[in-house]
């Protein structure tokens, strides 16, 4: 028997937890969606980013979820954990948010991305994750990247960030169900 399910991980940043307004409003974008499996995944037992990143590898391994019908979906370290799982196991799509990466404080803050599809999506006001640098490493592996007049919450973006998830859930499905 196949599983046609496609599996959605969501990941939030490091003083949020899986309630919050940005992984709450994906999930909910998500879920419209017929077969498709989303999970806001709990990190707030750590802030390590490496336990994090193994928390993502367990949830995804405890529901059967394979890497072509999986998309990753996480705001600031919830980003990092995304696009460095994408970098170790190549999914169908990988959405950031405000994304922690090119920072020094943390490991590997510059993965290759190996998702198919692939969006960020920043604020020019992001005063805990510099945009510029995000930029830089977007512009190096050629990603989507839509930058918004927000900072590092994207609080004033709730629905633009709603509406942007839609259509890239849209387009991961049409490509796994041509028809």
């Amino acid at each position: 028997m196949t599983d046609n399910r496609l599996f959605v991980f969501l990941s939030h940043g490091l003083e949020s937890g899986p309630k919050g307004t940005k992984v709450q409003a994906m999930k909910a974008v998500a879920e419209e969606f017929p077969g498709v499996v989303a999970e806001a995944i709990d990190h707030t037992s750590s802030k390590d980013p490496e336990t994090r990143l193994q928390q993502m590898r367990d949830a995804m391994a405890a529901a059967g979820a394979t890497p072509e019908r999986t998309i990753l979906a996480g705001s600031s370290m919830g980003g990092w954990v995304c696009a460095q799982t994408s970098a170790n196991t190549p999914v169908l799509g990988c959405f950031l948010l405000a994304p922690a990466l090119a920072l020094e404080k943390y490991p590997q803050s510059r993965p290759t991305i190996q998702a198919k599809h692939v969006q960020i999506i920043h604020g020019w006001n992001d005063d805990v994750v510099p945009v510029v640098p995000v930029l830089e490493l977007a512009r190096q592996q050629q990603l989507e990247t839509l930058v918004l007049p927000d900072g590092h919450r994207l609080e004033n973006s709730v629905e633009r960030v709603s509406r942007e998830f839609r259509h890239f859930m849209e387009t991961c499905l049409a490509e796994q169900n041509p028809d």
